[in-house]
Parts: structure tokens; sequence; C-alpha cells
């Protein structure tokens, strides 16, 4: 990709600053990364064969406090020395004279992210497929083991109260997405107001990654866990929380489709959603009483999160290269089918 295809970049100024944090070897490429619809994300392989990622968040008007990248930045940096596999932090630019926007580039990790199906038939065998899933969930009882005070992230968020400002965040998303998505649902209302009323008591607070699954993890053909992705919405918080969403989204053979029509994990070899449930809790010792509240959560976050990035992509605010419009569509509802259907015992005796 040359010069004046990238978006988002001035190619030759990013490609003067880059000598100063950083060894590279001129001429550079600048390669889209496909994947998510959120940040723009270049991979930036050099002459030497030394490969970077830049990441910056979209163009055009942003939703308050969206696509943090200090936010992302500090937390893969704080987590570089942990048990917690991330990519490596290179730099934090937020200088205008380099990009009119902050970004930050990392090195490039190896390994595939697992987007559908057809992904894990190339890259994973069966047997290497029980290994990815109770790796998988090895991380995330990793991350949910670490003190934030101890990698420098204790002042990310409150650790408090984190089920409620959820619910806050991703509400306001979705009343800040309608305008832009030109659609509205009463029973993101509803939902919204029965589980306000239903909170249960949340445990110390932990990091949290908001969106931790297979397509935001890079794994090896053996299925080790190599780097975990995209840490935006990262923050302090409960962090079963964090735990049922992977759950909620660890489809099995035969589940509605939700997440899709070629979700990765109903293939054959997976862990199923139970023994993931009972490695993480043997891992950390978790309470999971209360963990039927939270799959209605997660599918309203998720539906919340599709409404946003159906906005942004009829506003224009990124490339729609690629991009099934219909199909987010009908996946925002189908998200809603599940928390109604998930919050049916809510508030039950």
């Amino acid at each position: 990709m040359s010069g004046p295809d990238v978006v988002g970049f001035d190619v030759p100024t990013v490609e003067r600053w880059l000598p100063s944090v950083t060894d590279v070897t001129p001429p550079i490429v600048w390669e889209r990364l496909p994947g998510g619809h959120s940040n723009l994300t270049y991979l930036l392989p050099d002459a030497a064969g030394r490969e970077l990622v830049i990441r910056r968040p979209p163009q055009g008007e942003l939703l308050p406090k969206a696509h943090d990248m200090w936010r992302e930045y500090r937390i893969i940096d704080g987590l570089w020395p942990t048990a917690v596999p991330v990519a490596e932090p290179i730099a934090y630019c937020d200088d205008r004279g380099v990009a009119e926007t902050h970004f930050y580039v990392m090195g490039k990790a190896d390994g595939q992210a697992l987007y559908d199906g057809d992904t894990v038939s190339a890259w994973l065998s069966e047997p290497a497929r029980r290994h990815a899933g109770e790796y998988f969930v090895d991380v995330l009882a990793a991350l949910h083991s670490i003190d934030p005070a101890d990698v420098g992230l204790a002042e990310l968020g409150r650790p408090d109260g984190y089920v409620a400002r959820q619910l806050k965040t991703w509400y306001g998303s979705w009343n800040a997405s309608i305008p832009y998505a030109d659609h509205d649902e009463q029973r993101v209302h509803e939902l919204h107001a029965l589980l306000v009323d239903h909170i249960p008591d949340q445990g110390p607070g932990r990091i949290v990654h908001g969106d931790y699954g297979p397509h935001n993890s890079l794994f090896s053909r053996e299925g080790d866990v190599m780097a975990v992705l995209d840490w935006e919405i990262a923050t302090l918080g409960d962090p079963l929380a964090d735990f049922a969403y992977s759950i909620n989204a660890w489809v099995e053979p035969g589940d509605a489709g939700v997440y899709g029509s070629d979700p990765p994990t109903a293939l054959p070899g997976f862990p199923t959603r139970d023994d993931l449930i009972a490695r993480y809790a043997a891992a950390t010792g978790a309470d999971l009483s209360d963990l039927d509240y939270y799959p209605a959560l997660n599918s309203i976050q998720t539906a919340c999160i599709r409404h946003g990035v159906y906005a942004r992509d009829r506003a224009g605010q990124k490339s729609t290269e690629g991009v099934d419009l219909e199909s987010l569509f009908a996946r925002i509802g189908l998200s809603l089918d599940a928390a109604e259907e998930r919050s049916a015992d809510i508030g039950r005796p």
C-alpha cells in the first residue's frame, strides 16, 4: 500500500518519526489489517523483515472517551512482563506534528486470530483445539489474578461498581448512536432497567479486558495464546462479568447464530463452556454462584457494541469495504433476542 492509499496517517511524517523510537530499516510497507470494525490498524514490515503495528482511532466525530489509544498502550506496557501474553509495546505518540490524533506502535505478535470455522479448520488440528480452549481460559484466569497495583494499573479505572458503570456506558452508547444508526428498540430500555434493578454483589476489582474472545487472541498452531489484542475498553472491574462475557461467546454446536453463521468454537475438539467454567474456578478459586446474571448483561453489551459499529458505518466514519451492513444490523436484533431469553429468570424468586 502506498502513502496516498493509507487512511488516517501521513506516511512520510510517521516514517520520519519512527526511527526516533525504534530501529527500522526503510523502505516500510503499509498494509491495512483486516478484522474488527473500529480503530485504524496497519502492519508495517520494513526492509530487514521486522514487523510493527500502528494503531489510531477511526476518523470522524467520536463518542466521548472512546478509542483511547493511551489506555490501550499503558495496559500492554503494564502486562508485558506478566503471564498475560501481549504484543510488545514500542511507543505512544500524542504529537500533532506527527499525526492528526494520538496513536501507538507495538510489535507484531505471531499467531492467528480465530474469526470463524474456516480459520479454525485451516489453523488448528482437532487435538490442538482443546489445548487452545484451555490456554484461552488460563490466560483470562491469569489476568484476573493480577493485582492492578503490581503492574502500574491501579488508576486504570474505578474498581467498584463495575456492572453499574458498564450498564451506564453501553446504554449511553446505544442512545448516542441512535441518530447515526437511525434505529432504536424499546426492549433495550426495558432490559437496561431490569438489569440495573438486580445487580449482584461484586468482589475485588481486577483488570478486565471487556471483549476477550478467540477473535482477539492470537493462537499458535499448537493452540498456545501468543498475544491478546484490542484492549480498547479494558478497565478495572468485576472479573466475573469479564469471564461470563467470554463464556457467553464460546459457541457450542447447536447454539443459535447470535455470534454469526460460522462461529469458530462450534467445531469438534474445543472444550465445552462447562469445561471452561470448571477450569477457571479451579485456577482462581472464584465464587461463581452469581454467574447466571451475566449472560443477559453480556448480550446487551454485545447489542450496544454492534449498534455503535453499525452507526459508525452508516455515518461514514470508517471504510465499509467488505462489511455486510444488513447482516450487522440483523445481529443487533439477535443479541437482543439472546438478552431477552437470558434475562427471563432475573428478579424471579
